[in-house]
């Protein structure tokens, strides 16, 4: 770090994990942890970010434009995460920041996110998830979850909603790719039409973590009071 290798930095960076690299730069001056930040690839260093020690972020979002901090992180995580960096922000800085998101619907996402109360299902959950329509054949359904899929870190389950977004079931892969006679096979034909353990947006976060772990869940759904489907918390959350 001292000499600056870059080369050397860039293949040793490559190789860690984003919790590795946020360690590195918890215990090295912030001048050489600006340094080494501005090597990683923006995705990589958007999880770095987050894994940062609060007093080191702090420092390091301090130190961005608004404009930097929408574009180089905000637009390279989920949206349950921004909602979270964005609420260490002062107001007009956080105002700045989803102005200049380009994303609409993103923007919206983590809008509404930010209005659930803290330690609560909705400020929990993230709204990138996959989801196939009952009446969807299984040609639509591979082609929606494959673009939905890139905005998905780990795609733990495929929900399964009807025309008014209401969640149904969830979709096995194993169904989905060993069980259909043919790509214009339905969903409806396939999927495992049964009540899913999910919560509201207004559930406590001690009661999600209670279900997470009396069920031994890795995802949880949220659905709004008719059943319509929101997002998700996943175990790390």
């Amino acid at each position: 770090i001292e000499r600056m290798d870059v080369a050397f930095l860039h293949s040793s960076l490559d190789e860690l994990h984003p919790a590795d690299i946020a360690e590195v730069l918890n215990n090295v001056s912030m001048e050489e942890a600006k340094a080494l930040y501005h090597l990683l690839e923006e995705e990589k260093a958007a999880d770095v970010m987050m894994e940062l020690e609060e007093d080191v972020r702090e420092k390091f979002l301090s130190a961005l434009s608004s404009k930097e901090i929408a574009e180089q992180v905000i637009e390279n995580i989920e949206t349950d995460d921004a909602a979270d960096l964005l609420g260490e922000l002062s107001e007009k800085k956080k105002a700045e920041v989803i102005s200049h998101l380009e994303d609409p619907e993103h923007a919206s996402d983590i809008v509404q996110l930010l209005t659930y109360k803290e330690d609560t299902a909705g400020a929990l959950m993230a709204t990138e998830l996959v989801k196939v329509n009952v009446d969807w054949t299984v040609t639509r359904a591979v082609r929606e979850m494959r673009r939905q899929g890139e905005e998905v870190d780990d795609v733990y389950t495929v929900y399964v909603i009807d025309d008014h977004e209401e969640l149904l079931g969830s979709l096995s892969f194993k169904r989905l790719f060993f069980s259909a006679s043919s790509m214009k096979t339905t969903i409806r034909e396939l999927f495992e039409a049964r009540e899913l353990q999910n919560v509201t947006p207004d559930t406590e976060a001690e009661e999600v973590v209670k279900m997470m772990k009396k069920y031994d869940l890795v995802v949880l759904p949220v659905v709004n009071e008719g059943g319509r489907l929101l997002g998700r918390i996943t175990i790390d959350d």
